[in-house]
């Protein structure tokens, strides 16, 4: 009867191997279901980029089509071609140098290092320091 017993009764190393081992299939489940639903999520972005991108083209090329539109407009309002072009080329260098001065005044605001985090680093530093007292 002792034997059957001994037979039946696991040992707790068998059942700490048993409980990793499970633990261990449980985990890998999970990972591979993470994977699965990262994978569909993956796919679903990269359709969403792909019309993304197909709308910045459209965009894009709307954006080539309204000078050559407000030029014929000026040509229709009775201007010569050459200087309706002409002249929807010169505002568009006017805004061209606007937005140069302006984004030029940007640039001279930024003061190039990280102020904050160089004082932080120093006063970090010295509280580290032992101090010679």
């Amino acid at each position: 009867m002792s034997d059957q017993k001994d037979a039946t009764e696991r040992t707790l190393g068998q059942l700490v191997a048993d409980a990793t081992h499970d633990l261990s299939s449980i985990i890998r489940s999970e990972i591979a279901l993470a994977k699965a639903e990262i994978g569909a999520d993956a796919k679903k972005a990269g359709a969403a980029a792909g019309l993304f991108a197909a709308a910045a083209l459209l965009v894009f090329l709307a954006l080539i089509m309204l000078p050559i539109a407000a030029a014929y407009g000026l040509v229709a309002a009775g201007l010569a071609p050459w200087l309706s072009f002409l002249v929807v080329s010169g505002l568009f260098l006017v805004l061209g140098a606007i937005l140069a001065v302006i984004g030029k005044s940007s640039l001279s605001k930024i003061k190039g290092k990280p102020e904050r985090a160089i004082k932080n680093a120093q006063d970090t530093v010295a509280a580290i320091r032992p101090s010679n007292g």
